[in-house]
C-alpha cells in the first residue's frame, strides 16, 4: 500500500517530534545529575509502550513505525536508565 506525500510527511514530523521531546528531559537530568522528579512508572509504561509499537511495527512490515519507535525506545530508556541510576548513587 503506497502512502500519499502528505501522510508521509504528517508521519516523518510525528515521528521527529515525538523523538525530540525526550531531548529537554534527558538533558534537565544530566546536567543536574537529579532525576528524582521524573515518574519510574510513567517511563517504565512508556518505555513498554515502544516496545510493542517496535513489535507492531515488525509484524505490518512497516519500517517508518519501527525506526521511529526505536529512536523513541532509545530516548525514553535513556531517562529511565538515568532514573535508576541517580536513585541509585542517592541512596549510597
Amino acid at each position: 500500500m503506497a502512502v500519499s506525500p502528505i501522510a508521509a510527511t504528517v508521519g516523518t514530523i510525528a515521528a521527529l517530534l515525538s523523538i525530540t521531546s525526550f531531548a529537554p528531559q534527558i538533558l534537565k537530568i544530566w546536567k543536574e545529575k537529579d532525576a528524582s522528579s521524573v515518574s519510574l512508572r510513567t517511563y517504565v509504561v512508556t518505555v513498554t509502550g515502544f516496545a510493542c509499537w517496535i513489535a507492531y511495527g515488525i509484524l505490518i512490515k512497516a519500517w517508518p513505525v519501527i525506526a521511529s519507535n526505536i529512536a523513541c525506545l532509545l530516548m525514553s530508556g535513556g531517562v529511565l536508565a538515568m532514573k535508576w541510576r541517580f536513585e541509585r548513587k542517592a541512596r549510597t
